[in-house]
């Protein structure tokens, strides 16, 4: 039995047939125990050992697959580098081997078979990631689920525009109630209107989108008029439109300006308040003032609105003509009310339609065969 067990041993150890690198240390397996069994046989004496449990299993045959125990073992006696004592317990094993039964064969066959499908997880080579793209194959540690079946279609959930309509209406839902419970609580802030002072003359104007980020939210717009500001003097008030450019308008005599540079809106309005400062200081250097220089207004198109022409303006005899005839026209209906010849549209139709009688539908009659 312990020449068996080492014959068995000695098997598994040889029979590698993957050549790659496995994924954990090889495994070095028996038929039924960890420890060589032994039994009593005659010409045996105590203390006894077998010389196969000294022997240097040598290293796997990579790509080489054997049929039975015997194979293998004579495969081994083949190799130049065995000692003449490993050759000896190679050779006594391989005598173990012939000498057993077919039946014992062929269970320790059907035992290495088993052992090789349990441990065939184990030797699964470690193939290398793809790296794709977007990295399909990874799975997130982050999400609860394992994000699979997530996308299947089931058959008790609704479609794409069921859920999309459904959003739709909590939407609704949501701005009717800020609208019911909300809303009214703003009027404690309301604050009277008070017109703007003669010293506040720039009118800012921002864009809001609902609290929703938005990349036109940021955009800031001042507009102010030249006249407004009382400490210019003509001259000065004329070159500020002159520095001004294309951003004066010559029909309402304004000044517009806007700035969407920077990320927030008061970041932008603060740099219209330094540019209109710049202006004004330019402005007011008395060193050149514009004054040979024509005011430049190509830049605006002026849009002439047609008027109404006086030539067709209805004339007072028209005007009495057309007096003249609805007079006569009423004194013809009330004539025709009292000889009642006058046709009454409405009261036609109800006479029309109340003496409209439908035609009963033919019946089928069942009638008995004779």
């Amino acid at each position: 039995m312990a020449s068996a067990a080492n014959s068995l041993r000695l098997c598994l150890r040889a029979s590698r047939k993957i050549s790659v690198r496995p994924a954990a240390s090889p495994l070095l397996r028996r038929a039924l125990t960890t420890t060589a069994a032994q039994c009593a046989r005659p010409g045996r004496k105590k203390g006894w050992k077998d010389p196969s449990d000294n022997f240097e299993f040598p290293e796997p045959y990579e790509g080489k697959a054997f049929n039975d125990l015997g194979e293998q073992l004579r495969y081994s006696l083949e190799n130049d580098e065995l000692n003449e004592a490993d050759r000896a317990a190679v050779q006594q094993a391989l005598a173990s081997w012939e000498n057993k039964p077919n039946e014992e064969k062929l269970e320790e066959q059907q035992i290495i078979k088993e052992i090789d499908k349990e441990f065939a997880p184990l030797r699964a080579p470690v193939r290398a990631r793809h790296n794709s793209f977007w990295n399909a194959e990874e799975q997130d540690t982050d999400l609860i689920t394992d994000e699979v079946g997530e996308d299947d279609f089931e058959e008790n959930d609704m479609m794409a525009m069921g859920h999309a309509k459904l959003e739709e209406h909590r939407e609704y839902r949501e701005y009717a109630r800020i609208a019911v419970w909300e809303m009214p609580l703003l009027s404690k802030f309301t604050k009277k209107f008070e017109p703007p002072k003669e010293n506040e003359v720039l009118r800012f104007r921002y864009t809001t989108y609902m609290g929703e980020f938005h990349p036109a939210d940021r955009k800031v717009v001042v507009e102010f008029a030249p006249r407004d500001l009382s400490e210019l003097t003509e001259v000065q008030q004329s070159k500020l439109c002159k520095l001004a450019g294309a951003r004066y308008n010559p029909e309402k005599q304004t000044i517009k300006m806007s700035c969407e540079k920077f990320e927030l809106p008061a970041q932008n309005k603060r740099w219209l308040g330094d540019t209109i400062a710049r202006l004004i200081t330019a402005a007011k250097d008395p060193t050149d003032t514009f004054e040979d220089i024509p005011l430049d207004t190509r830049h605006h198109k002026f849009k002439s609105i047609p008027k109404y022409p006086k030539e067709w303006y209805m004339s007072e005899q028209r005007k009495k003509e057309l007096l003249a005839q609805r007079e006569e026209s009423l004194k013809l209906d009330m004539k025709k009310r009292r000889t009642r010849e006058l046709i009454d549209g409405v009261k036609l139709i109800e006479q029309g339609v109340l003496s409209s009688v439908k035609e009963k539908e033919p019946v089928a009659v069942r009638v008995k065969a004779r």
